[in-house]
């Protein structure tokens, strides 16, 4: 593994120092929060969902990383959308939830994007890839359904990772990792640069929302970390 990686996971037991500004409201109606307001790279951050639909929540998965990448990647503005309605029954809304984040990183001086979607957040961000500055899409135990075409990441990397043991058990949130592998594939198919692999030991997020507010990493946390910073540290490169 490369240095980059390897900072990464040792960060992982830190206790998170992002400093963020205070939520915001985008076009669409939904809310926004940054962290390394106004630098020319952004990563925007896109939540997963549920079936029934529910007012929009901060993602503990994503708010875990954030707190560990924003100070490392100082250069980096990352931006986390909290969606109008959370929901896989209305992936439109939260597509133009993301679409608003964009159009902010982009209007606050952003040259290059990277969408970090969360579960649901594949197909948000499969929704938005084709914008012009994104250049990378970072999916973490995405959803990938079959229904939605994969043409918009043309020009564009796709990075994945999946955790090994992800499973839909009733009542537990989860995507097999079927849906991620099949959805790489098809991007691979049609000439998408892909990167797919599983997370061993790994089930479908990377930290819940404790009772008193903070997030709280799951087993595996720091490979996931590793994962992100990595991919982070490869589209800050970038030329």
């Amino acid at each position: 593994m490369s240095g980059a990686v390897g900072a990464g996971a040792g960060a992982a037991g830190g206790t998170g120092a992002a400093v963020r500004g205070a939520p915001f409201g985008l076009a669409s109606g939904a809310e926004a929060r940054v962290a390394n307001a106004g630098a020319a790279l952004a990563v925007i951050c896109v939540n997963g969902g549920q079936g029934r639909a529910v007012p929009g929540t901060w993602s503990a998965t994503l708010e875990w990383l954030v707190d560990r990448l924003a100070p490392r990647f100082g250069d980096v503005e990352f931006i986390e959308v909290r969606y109008r309605v959370r929901s896989w029954k209305h992936v439109p809304s939260c597509i133009e939830d993301a679409r608003a984040a964009l159009d902010v990183a982009v209007a606050r001086g952003a040259r290059r994007c990277a969408l970090l979607g969360f579960s649901m957040g594949g197909a948000v961000a499969l929704g938005v890839a084709a914008h012009p500055a994104v250049t990378t899409m970072i999916g973490l135990a995405p959803w990938l359904p079959r229904q939605l075409p994969v043409e918009s990441l043309l020009g564009r990397r796709l990075a994945v990772r999946h955790g090994a043991l992800d499973r839909y058990l009733p009542g537990v949130p989860g995507v097999h990792p079927k849906s991620s592998r099949e959805g790489a594939e098809r991007a691979r198919s049609i000439g998408v640069e892909t990167d797919y692999a599983l997370i061993p030991g790994s089930l479908h997020a990377v930290a819940l929302r404790a009772p008193w507010g903070a997030p709280v990493a799951l087993p595996q946390s720091a490979a996931w970390l590793a994962f992100v910073s990595a991919e982070v540290e490869r589209f800050r490169a970038a030329a």
